[in-house]
Formats: structure tokens, C-alpha cells, sequence
């Protein structure tokens, strides 16, 4: 009788505290399609983005080669085989604005791999309330070479607004390689935005001619290193 009595204490406080967890609350992003609101606040957030750039005198320019650890997941991306790994090089721009801009400062980036090459601009917002940071990207095969990319105003292929204390608002090309193919001839005028604000600091950061002689010091800088290798080897 007495082992009977601890085992429904037991089983009542277990189901006690498992009652008093909160619920968890997924949130579901609608990229392919995202709602009126939502199309509102891109259309909104990309009209912000001053027309006319002018920077300060800081800057930053940086360049490197970073590999990626098949044991650490990334979200939305697939885990790689065990045993392989994957490398990419990448060079980063970074111009502040004048304190009297609603944005701090704008960083762009070009990472390229073995089968893709990534453009990516992110604009930081000064005071932020609701909207915190702007960010568009664009992508392309490595078939072509970076220089080629840059020169062909590749277009936008996904916008993002980070939100203080809400989900992101998203818009990204969906091809339908994975399913039936999406309708969004609506949302062609905010990857028309997207691309033009792509375009102009693809000029204002210099980044046409500076990315492409960046990686072209790092292949130089990796060859010099395998040779130097290679001439000690016994």
C-alpha cells in the first residue's frame, strides 16, 4: 500500500510541472507569398533607403576564407555528408553614414564557393522601433566569374527586414523546383526596388572593381603559399 501511495504522488507532481510550462509558439515564415501587411511594410521599409548616397570617412574593408564544420548545423541549409567539407572566400565592405541619416551604416558582402557565388547588402537602421535592419541578397552560379556578376546587375533574389520583438518579414524568388511553381507577378515591383538599391551601391561602395581584385590577392596569396609548400617537400 505504501509504494502505491508514493507512486501517484509521483505521477500527480510530474503532471503538475509539465502543466505549468508555457506554450511554445513557432512562428511560420510565408516567403513565396507573403500577406498585404506584410508587402506594405517591405515596400515601406525599401523606401527608406536614401536615394542619395553620402558617406562618412570611416570605413572597412576586410577579405578571407572561411570553412564550414560539417558537424554545426545552419538553419535551412542541408547537413553535408560526413567527412566532406566545404570553403568559401569572401570580401566585405563596410561605409558608415552621417549621424544625420536614418541608417547607421551599410555592409556589404560577396562570399563565393565551389558551385555559388552570394552578394549581400544589409542596412542598419540608426533608431530602431520596429524596423531594425534591411537586408537583400542575390546569388548566381560559379560558372560565371565574379566580375561578370557584378558587371550584369544580378537581380535580387530575397529581401528581409529584421523587426525588434516580432518576426522577420520575407520575400524571396520561389522557382517551384520543389513543388508547383508560384504566381508572384505582384511582387515584382519590390524585387524591382530591391535590385535598383542593390545597383546603386554596387557603385557608391566601389565594389564592381574592388571584390574582384580582393579574391584575385587571395588566390595569388594561396598559390604562393602551396608552392612555397611544395619546394620544401623532401
Amino acid at each position: 500500500m505504501f509504494p502505491r501511495q508514493i507512486l501517484i504522488t509521483t505521477l500527480t507532481f510530474s503532471t503538475l510541472i509539465f502543466a505549468q510550462q508555457p506554450p511554445v509558439k513557432v512562428n511560420v515564415l510565408n516567403v513565396c507569398t507573403p500577406s498585404t501587411d506584410e508587402q506594405k511594410e517591405l515596400s515601406s521599409a525599401l523606401a527608406k533607403v536614401p536615394a542619395k548616397l553620402t558617406f562618412a570617412n570611416d570605413f572597412e574593408v576586410a577579405r578571407g576564407h572561411s570553412t564550414l564544420d560539417p558537424s554545426t548545423p545552419i538553419p535551412g541549409m542541408q547537413p553535408m555528408p560526413a567527412g566532406t567539407t566545404s570553403s568559401a572566400d569572401w570580401v566585405r565592405v563596410r561605409r558608415e553614414f552621417p549621424e544625420s541619416a536614418p541608417f547607421t551604416n551599410a555592409q556589404y558582402s560577396f562570399s563565393v564557393d565551389s558551385k555559388n557565388m552570394v552578394e549581400t547588402l544589409v542596412l542598419r537602421v540608426r533608431e530602431p522601433k520596429d524596423l531594425m535592419q534591411i537586408s537583400i541578397e542575390d546569388s548566381a552560379s560559379t560558372v560565371a566569374s565574379p566580375a561578370a556578376m557584378l558587371t550584369s546587375n544580378t537581380p535580387v533574389s530575397r529581401i528581409k527586414l529584421e523587426r525588434f520583438g516580432k518576426p522577420s518579414v520575407v520575400l524571396a524568388r520561389c522557382s517551384g523546383s520543389e513543388g508547383p511553381a508560384t504566381d508572384q507577378t505582384a511582387y515584382a515591383p519590390l524585387f524591382q526596388a530591391a535590385s535598383s538599391i542593390m545597383n546603386r551601391y554596387r557603385d557608391a561602395l566601389g565594389v564592381r572593381r574592388m571584390v574582384p581584385q580582393e579574391l584575385a590577392r587571395m588566390a595569388a596569396g594561396s598559390a604562393a603559399k602551396s608552392s612555397s609548400t611544395t619546394k620544401k617537400s623532401p
